[in-house]
C-alpha cells in the first residue's frame, strides 16, 4: 500500500492492554484477514486505563512479535517518545523490525505525554519544550542514520559522531508518522518531518482549523502539504441497526464514567451507515488514514463491522 498520494487506507490500532501475548496476536492476525491495511500498538509502559497496576505490553517487542506473525498487515508504533530510549537506539530497533516485517513497517514518534511510567520507574519528564526539541531531533537522528553510511548529528540534547547502523532497513524510506495536534511547534515538526500525520479524529471543525495549521507550516517550510499523508484514529461502537447500536452504547457508558476522556475519541454510536456518513466528513477534509482504535475488551463486532461495510463505502466514495 503505497504512503504517498490519496489511496484510503483502514487499520486498527490496538493498545495493548491485554493479559496474555494470544489476544493480541489475535486481533492483528483477524485484522489481516478482514482486510484492515495497518495495524499498530502503542508506546505506553503505564497506560492510562487500568489504574497503576493495570497491564500492559512493551510496544517495541510487541511490535516484532506481531510483525514475525503476519505477512501482509503494515506495522506500526503510534507514537514513541524520545523519553523511553535514546533516538539512536529507538532507529536501530525500528531498522531491525523492518527487516522481521519484510519492510512493512511505518514508524511513530511523538512528544510524549502523561503516563505513569515516569514516577513509578524513575524516568525524567522533561517539560513539554524539551520533549519538542527531542523529537525533532530524533526524527533527524533516525532519518540519518537509516539512510546515511556514516552519520554525524550534533543537537541540544542528542550527538553522533561517525554513527553507523547496518544493516539499513529493507524500505528505501521508512514512512516516520508523526502524532499530535500541537498547532504551533508539533505542526512544524510535522512540516517538516513526516510522512504521514496522526491525530485523534476530535469534530470536523477541530480537525479543519488543524489541517490549516499544518498546510501553514508547511508553506513556510515550502514543502507541499499534500506530501504528508493525514491520519485520524477514531472509536466507534456499532450494531446492525440503530436500536442496538442505542444498547450497546448504553453498555459502553455503564463501564465508562460520565467525564472519562475516552467518550470524545468516539465518532459514531450507530450503524454502519452512519459511520460512513461520519467518517466521509473527514475524507473530504483530505483524511487518507481511517485507524480504528480498540482496545481490550476487544469489540470484535464493531470490527467487523468497519471491515465488511465502513471500509468498503469509504474507500470507494468518490
Amino acid at each position: 500500500m503505497p504512503v504517498h498520494g490519496d489511496t484510503v487506507r483502514f487499520g486498527v490500532h490496538s493498545g495493548q492492554q491485554n493479559r496474555t501475548f494470544g489476544e493480541s496476536l489475535e486481533l492483528w492476525q483477524r485484522a489481516e484477514e478482514l482486510g484492515y491495511a495497518w495495524a499498530s500498538v502503542f508506546d505506553h509502559f503505564r497506560p492510562p486505563l487500568g489504574g497503576p497496576g493495570g497491564p500492559c505490553f512493551d510496544g517495541m517487542t510487541l511490535l516484532a512479535a506481531l510483525a514475525a506473525r503476519t505477512s501482509r498487515i503494515r506495522c506500526a508504533l503510534m507514537v514513541s517518545a524520545p523519553t523511553w530510549r535514546h533516538p539512536a537506539v529507538a532507529a536501530a530497533m525500528a531498522a531491525t523490525i523492518d527487516h522481521i516485517s519484510g519492510g512493512r513497517l511505518e514508524f511513530g514518534l511523538g512528544a510524549g505525554g502523561d503516563d505513569l511510567a515516569y514516577a513509578q520507574y524513575g524516568i525524567p519528564f522533561p517539560p513539554a519544550g524539551t520533549r519538542m526539541d527531542l523529537l525533532e531531533e530524533a526524527c533527524g537522528v533516525a532519518r540519518a542514520l537509516w539512510t546515511r553510511e556514516v552519520s554525524d548529528f550534533a543537537g541540544r540534547h542528542v550527538r553522533l559522531e561517525g554513527a553507523h547502523l547496518e544493516p539499513k532497513p529493507l524500505q528505501s524510506r521508512i514512512p516516520l508518522v508523526i502524532g499530535g495536534d500541537g498547532e504551533r511547534r508539533l505542526l512544524r515538526i510535522v512540516a517538516e518531518h513526516a510522512d504521514i500525520w496522526n491525530t485523534l479524529a476530535g469534530t470536523p471543525e477541530s480537525y479543519r482549523r488543524k489541517r490549516d495549521a499544518l498546510a501553514r507550516h508547511c508553506a513556510e517550510t515550502g514543502r507541499p502539504p499534500e506530501e504528508i499523508r493525514r491520519s485520524v484514529t477514531f472509536r466507534a461502537v456499532l450494531a446492525e441497526n440503530e436500536r442496538d447500536a442505542a444498547a450497546r452504547k448504553e453498555e459502553l457508558l455503564r463501564r465508562l464514567p460520565a467525564d472519562s476522556p475516552l467518550l470524545d475519541e468516539y465518532v459514531t454510536f450507530g450503524t454502519p451507515e452512519q459511520c460512513v456518513a461520519d467518517l466521509l466528513r473527514f475524507r473530504a477534509l483530505g483524511v487518507t488514514d481511517f485507524i480504528l482504535g480498540v482496545r481490550p475488551p476487544i469489540d470484535w463486532l464493531t470490527v467487523e463491522l468497519v471491515a465488511r461495510h465502513v471500509m468498503p463505502a469509504v474507500v470507494t466514495a468518490k
